[in-house]
């Protein structure tokens, strides 16, 4: 809510270092008010000044040596990126492709929970072409705790899919869920209507 304090939109990206250095503290209370904060000011920004300063932030945040930081930006490539370039689009998406695949469980858990979002701002055909491994991935994970969010995605792309899209692309996924190994995935299968 600082926005006027610091002069309107055309200052807005001021409040982009504060927020980004509490994005990457320990703390996840913390971390996530940061990320809410983010979020909420990303559409006060010029297409120009989000190209300009907030895509270099979640650049930086996403490519982050701590996992801190890496959880952050998962939260934030939904709320800039149909307002960005195409090749910027481009970039993004392989941003979010990587912190899919990362190493650590807490970045894959914090993409698998912003994956529904992502997938609803992100060109169909890219969904289908490059999301679609990931969430098969995701859904397909060591930690359950990944794969039960997956489920949560799941419900999102198939309501964007026609009903021959879901059977090709996410019908494997869900069989798979159903069958799971942890009683937790199972759970949030049966409490979905599909």
């Amino acid at each position: 809510q600082f926005t006027p304090l610091v002069g309107g939109p055309d200052y807005v990206h001021c409040l982009l270092k504060p927020l980004e250095s509490l994005a990457t503290v320990e703390e996840t209370v913390v971390r996530e008010k940061a990320v809410d904060s983010l979020r909420l000011l990303a559409p006060e920004h010029s297409n120009s000044d989000l190209e300009a300063h907030f895509v270099p932030m979640l650049k930086r945040l996403a490519q982050g040596d701590w996992f801190t930081s890496r959880t952050s930006a998962c939260g934030l490539v939904s709320v800039c990126y149909q307002r960005v370039s195409n090749a910027t689009k481009m970039e993004l998406r392989t941003l979010f492709r990587t912190l899919c695949s990362d190493d650590t469980p807490m970045v894959r858990r914090a993409a698998a929970a912003k994956f529904g979002e992502c997938v609803k701002v992100i060109e169909i055909e890219h969904v289908k072409n490059e999301l679609i491994p990931l969430f098969n991935n995701l859904a397909a994970d060591e930690q359950d705790s990944v794969r039960l969010l997956a489920v949560e995605a799941c419900v999102v792309i198939a309501s964007l899919f026609k009903h021959e899209d879901v059977e090709r692309y996410l019908l494997p996924a869900l069989k798979q869920a159903i069958d799971d190994k942890s009683w937790r995935v199972r759970y949030v299968v049966a409490g979905k209507h599909y």
